[in-house]
């Protein structure tokens, strides 16, 4: 059951990573692939459906570490208390700018805070697991420099996917620029887990960008979303030795009759819940045309 759970959390961890990834990348990028509100608008639309309901992973994931390692998650959450407020700052201040930005008659203050939303949690969360791994505020910095560039590359491409004419020729244009400095980034922050997942990630990475300036958006998207996975495979393959300093994954595990009846929740939850979800992406799947929102 330890096993399980563990393995469940970093699906969590995965699927959060993965989805919130383009979100926070899309919040940095569509004020500078626009030109003009109708383009910004468009850009914004991609993932106007989807942000919400991409973090509820978080939630789910912070809930599985309170239910099945609660002293796991007592120890990261008290010992990186700062940047994971700063977070939940940026992801609220983030929503507001999303949800109102199109309420208000000048939506720079939305723009600033969806900018500085994404930017916050993409960055500080790198820092978090990084410093979780190495206790090293040189390895923080690193890991969130890479997780800022994935995010960056990951929403780049997921804009060129979504969008059409100038916005996608310039998201497209970003992507590759941002490819360049993300593999190089990912090789210094990869390479110290020596693992064949961190390495496969450093090389999906590279057949992302190699993917978006042949204009294969689809496999490009395929390649950032891999990286992703492959990368945060890596980082729970470590933290499944050593969880956190001078503690055990069978030490921080709750008892066998908690995770038991965990068990049987997530096995009649989960299924509903992944299935919404790709419904969801399955209605909003058309890329979305300048001029064509609302």
């Amino acid at each position: 059951m330890i096993e399980l759970w563990f393995a469940i959390i970093a699906f969590l961890w995965t699927g959060y990573f993965v989805l919130e990834g383009f979100d926070f990348g899309v919040g940095l990028l569509a004020p500078l692939v626009s030109r003009n509100a109708a383009e910004q608008r468009a850009g914004l639309e991609t993932i106007g459906p989807v942000w919400d309901g991409n973090e509820v992973w978080l939630i789910t994931a912070v809930g599985a570490m309170f239910a099945a390692f609660p002293a796991w998650y007592a120890g990261v959450f008290s010992a990186f208390y700062l940047p994971v407020t700063l977070i939940l700052v940026g992801l609220i201040v983030r929503g507001v700018g999303l949800e109102w930005r199109g309420k208000v008659t000048n939506p720079v203050w939305c723009d600033l805070g969806i900018v500085v939303g994404s930017a916050l949690p993409a960055f500080l969360w790198g820092a978090v697991f990084a410093d979780l791994l190495h206790d090293s505020v040189p390895a923080a910095l690193l890991g969130g420099g890479f997780t800022l560039a994935v995010c960056i590359l990951h929403g780049a491409v997921f804009l060129s996917l979504k969008t059409t004419g100038p916005v996608r020729r310039r998201a497209r244009t970003v992507a590759v620029a941002a490819g360049a400095v993300t593999i190089p980034v990912a090789v210094f922050a990869l390479s110290s887990l020596g693992t064949a997942p961190a390495l496969a990630s450093m090389a999906a990475l590279a057949a992302a960008t190699a993917l978006i300036w042949r204009r294969r958006e689809g496999w490009a998207f395929a390649a950032t979303a891999g990286a992703i996975v492959l990368a945060t495979l890596a980082l729970f393959m470590e933290l499944r030795v050593r969880p956190l300093s001078g503690l055990t994954l069978a030490e921080a595990a709750s008892g066998p009759y908690t995770l038991t009846v965990l068990s049987w929740i997530g096995l009649i939850a989960l299924p509903f819940v992944l299935v919404y979800q790709g419904w969801t992406y399955w209605v909003f799947r058309k890329r979305v045309r300048v001029g064509a929102v609302s």
